[in-house]
C-alpha cells in the first residue's frame, strides 16, 4: 500500500472497525495518494464512531434479517439488511411503509452496519427499513456506486412480496454521501428522462417521498478539480477533493455539469415530497439550504429542518444517524415519521 502504510492500524482497531467499515483491505495496489487519503479518512471517521459504538443498541421489538445478497457475486458490498417491527412480522400483513436507507461516509467509508442503530430506531417507529451496502472508493467511482444502488432497488422491487410490506409506500433516505446517492436514486426513480441521461435503469419502485440528512447536493465544484491540483477547502470534503478527478469523471462525461447542480435537478425531476435535515453547525448546511431553495424555486414539496443546538453544545453532521440517542435526534426521527405518515 506504499505511503498508506505510514498510517498505522492496530489489529485491535482493525477488528473493531471492520464491524462497520472496510479499513485497508481494498487499498493494495491503489495509487498511494488516493490510498493515503482514503485510509486517513476511514481512520478519522472510525475513531469517532468507535467512541459512539457503545451507544448503538437495538431497541426491543425489532427483527433484523441480515446480509441478503442483491447481486450474487459474493461481495460484502452487494448485500443488504432488513429491519422490521416484530409486531408487524407476527401480524404478517402487507401494510408496513418502507424506507430504503443509504449510509454515508464520504463515498469511501462505512458498511450498512454503520447505520444499524439509526435503522432499528426507524423500525421501532413503524417502518420496514432496508439498509444497503455499495462499493466504496477506490473500488468504484460515483457512477459505479449509483449503479450498485439501482441494483439494490431492483432487488427490493422483485422481493417485496416476501415481507410484510406495502409496495405503494416506499421512501428513500440517506445521510451525507448516502444523501447524495439517495437524492440521485430518487431522481432516477422519479424521472425516466433523468435515468436515461445517466444510462441507469429504473426499478419502478415509485417512491412517494424521501428524507436526506446532511447531504452533499452540489457536485459542480468536484467536476472542476484537476488531479493533483485541488485547492483545500478547509473542510471535511478535502479528502474527497483528492480523489474527485477519478471519482466523478465518469459522471461528468455521462451527465455533464448541469446534472450536478441542484437547480437543474429540481427543474428536470418532478420529485416527490422531500424531508431535508441539517443543523447550524453541519459543515454541509449550505448544501441543504441550496437544495431547499432549488426545490422551492421549481414548486416541489419539501420540508427543511435546521435546528440550532443549545449554547455550549453541538449537533454537527448527520447527528440523527450518528447519535440516535440524543433528544434532538429522537425529535428528528419523530419528524421523519410524521412527514412520512402524512404521505400515506
Amino acid at each position: 500500500m506504499s505511503d498508506a502504510d505510514e498510517l498505522r492500524v492496530s489489529d485491535e482497531d482493525r477488528r473493531l472497525y471492520s464491524g462497520w467499515t472496510e479499513v485497508d483491505g481494498d487499498l493494495e495496489g491503489c495509487d498511494p495518494v488516493i490510498a493515503r487519503a482514503v485510509l486517513g479518512t476511514r481512520l478519522e471517521f472510525a475513531g469517532t464512531d468507535g467512541m459512539r459504538a457503545r451507544n448503538w443498541l437495538v431497541p426491543d421489538g425489532v427483527d433484523c434479517i441480515n446480509d441478503m445478497a442483491y447481486v450474487d457475486d459474493g461481495l460484502r458490498a452487494h448485500r443488504l439488511d432488513l429491519y422490521l417491527p416484530h409486531e408487524a412480522v407476527l401480524r404478517n400483513g402487507r401494510t408496513l411503509p418502507v424506507y430504503i436507507d443509504i449510509h454515508g461516509g464520504g463515498f469511501m467509508y462505512g458498511y450498512k452496519e454503520l447505520n444499524r442503530n439509526f435503522c432499528t430506531h426507524l423500525a421501532a417507529l413503524g417502518f420496514a427499513v432496508f439498509s444497503i451496502n455499495y462499493r466504496l472508493i477506490p473500488s468504484a467511482d460515483f457512477m459505479g456506486q449509483l449503479r450498485d444502488v439501482t441494483q439494490a432497488l431492483a432487488w427490493i422491487k422483485n422481493h417485496m412480496g416476501l415481507f410484510p410490506l406495502d409496495p405503494n409506500s416506499v421512501f428513500i433516505i440517506g445521510d451525507s454521501a448516502g444523501g447524495t446517492l439517495g437524492l440521485y436514486a430518487l431522481a432516477i426513480e422519479s424521472s425516466g428522462g433523468f435515468a436515461q441521461a445517466l444510462g441507469l435503469p429504473r426499478a419502478d419502485l415509485t417512491p412517494i417521498g424521501g428524507a436526506m440528512i446532511s447531504g452533499l447536493f452540489d457536485l459542480t465544484p468536484y467536476l472542476k478539480v484537476t488531479k493533483g491540483g485541488y485547492e483545500s477547502l478547509g473542510s471535511n470534503t478535502d479528502s474527497l477533493m483528492k480523489v474527485a478527478p477519478d471519482f466523478f469523471a465518469g459522471f461528468g462525461q455521462t451527465a455533464g455539469a448541469g446534472m450536478a447542480d441542484p437547480d437543474t435537478m429540481a427543474g428536470m425531476v418532478d420529485f416527490p415530497p422531500i424531508f431535508l435535515n441539517t443543523s447550524s453547525d453541519d459543515f454541509l448546511q449550505g448544501d441543504a439550504l441550496a437544495m431547499g431553495l432549488a426545490l422551492q424555486r421549481h414548486g416541489r414539496v419539501f420540508e427543511l429542518h435546521d435546528p440550532r443546538p443549545f449554547k455550549g453544545q453541538t449537533l454537527g453532521h448527520v447527528y440523527p444517524v450518528g447519535m440516535s440517542w440524543l433528544d434532538e435526534s429522537r425529535e428528528t426521527l419523530r419528524q421523519i415519521h410524521d412527514f412520512s405518515y402524512e404521505l400515506l
